[in-house]
């Protein structure tokens, strides 16, 4: 067990400071200082400790404890993931981003939430993830081999990027030569759903949204005219939907899942990957303690999507009056979700800036939970831990070899770039 698996709320809950104060009243997810992309923080710990359900300029609510996240995941009666009240105004009700983003499994409610979560978690069982591992053991190896090879890398661009576009492609069938432009589609897509939405962001969503489901279209068309295993190949199993029930997917439904799939699957894991690098090269002795016992990689996979969450923020809709330990909630209210501050929240996590790759139980939100906990999150889990073990057992003593560019995200949290030496 380790040392930091138990804490006494209140011994831990912090005193409120007048700078916390300060810094509380002050927050706004639209007018945000560039320091906070580096590290937010200080600026969760404060709205934790001063102000924990944070109502912000435009009225919404900024949510930072992890009980209450906990227990909004719970309750899909009262807080809702469908975001087309809110997403009208932001693209435009007749646009493809608000089409991609208000049809896409993580922001429904049932049933279409259940229909299509029950079609890829299908997919997505334990015998297909098991039967995975030896090619993506094969892959990360094949990377290692390229770099090496260099003796530098980018571990984003050279690794860690690269490894969630190739399972999402092998689990929707895509040929490798139709691979090059997916990643660069996923990163406009998402982009468009930060806090701020500019012209530019808003152009290139519009336009990787168009240009995917022009490709979907036709690879569709391919895979009905030529169907794969239903019990290994998503996209086929999308098509022919659930055969016990004779559901299927709208054309518009089945494409755009496509879309949040390659979108879920794709930068989250990049980042977990380079998150958990990155955290190795930032604490050295617990580099060093994974290298001493390997086995210790599920709890230090679990620790990094605790300490540096891939996905920093989730939203609902609040669809009745209600309360939030004792604080009233009109029906309407748009709510934030700070996965990020509830992930470092001491009354749940004894030293939670302490990186413990042992850490044990770990009671993270990185996946969410509830009905909407992340479908993939198994499979996540495996690339991690795969990527990160076979990367610090080729290369102990890999160095960073020049400044790591972080994205200027807020929504998803990981880097742009890591270069490294690899000796």
């Amino acid at each position: 067990m380790s040392s930091t698996d138990q804490t006494d709320p209140e011994s831990a809950r912090r005193s409120v400071s007048s700078e916390d104060a300060a810094i509380a009243r002050a927050f706004s997810l639209k007018d945000l200082p560039d320091a906070f992309y580096d590290d937010p923080y200080p600026t969760y710990r404060a709205l934790q400790s001063a102000d924990p359900i944070h109502r912000m300029p435009d009225g919404s609510l900024f949510l930072t404890r992890h009980r209450d996240l906990e227990a909004i995941y719970k309750d899909t009666t009262r807080f809702s993931s469908d975001k087309k009240v809110e997403f009208a105004p932001k693209y435009g009700a007749g646009s493809l981003l608000f089409q991609h983003h208000t049809t896409s499994l993580v922001f429904n409610d049932p049933p279409l939430h259940t229909r299509v979560r029950r079609l890829i978690a299908g997919a997505l069982n334990p015998r297909a993830i098991a039967e995975m591992e030896p090619g993506l053991t094969a892959l990360v190896d094949r990377l290692l081999d390229d770099m090496q090879a260099r003796g530098n890398a980018d571990l984003i661009e050279d690794f860690a990027s690269a490894i969630p576009v190739e399972v999402i492609g092998n689990l929707l069938a895509i040929p490798h030569r139709d691979r090059a432009p997916l990643r660069g589609w996923s990163l406009a897509i998402l982009g468009a759903l930060e806090p701020f939405l500019s012209e530019d962001v808003q152009a290139r969503g519009e336009r990787a949204v168009k240009e995917f489901l022009d490709y979907l279209r036709r690879l569709v068309a391919d895979r009905r005219a030529r169907p794969g295993d239903a019990e290994r190949d998503v996209l086929t199993r999308l098509i022919e939907g659930e055969a016990s029930s004779g559901e299927r997917l709208s054309e518009i439904e089945l494409l755009q899942n496509c879309i949040f799939i390659l979108n879920a699957g794709h930068e989250t894991t990049t980042n977990l990957i380079g998150n958990g690098l990155e955290l190795l090269l930032r604490f050295p002795r617990e580099r060093q303690r994974l290298i001493d016992d390997p086995a210790l990689i599920k709890t230090a996979v679990e620790e990094f999507l605790r300490y540096e969450s891939s996905n920093q923020l989730g939203n609902r809709r609040v669809t009745q009056d209600t309360e939030i330990d004792g604080v009233a909630i009109p029906e309407g209210t748009l709510i934030t979700l700070c996965i990020g501050a509830a992930n470092r929240d001491p009354d749940v996590f004894a030293q939670p800036e302490h990186l413990d790759i042992g850490r044990s139980p770990n009671r993270h939100l990185a996946f969410a939970s509830g009905a909407h906990a992340c479908v993939g999150l198994t499979l996540a889990r495996l690339e991690g831990r795969i990527a990160i073990s076979r990367f610090l057992a080729r290369f102990p003593n890999f160095k960073a070899s020049g400044p790591t560019h972080r994205a200027r995200r807020v929504r998803f949290r990981g880097f742009t770039s890591l270069p490294v030496t690899l000796a």
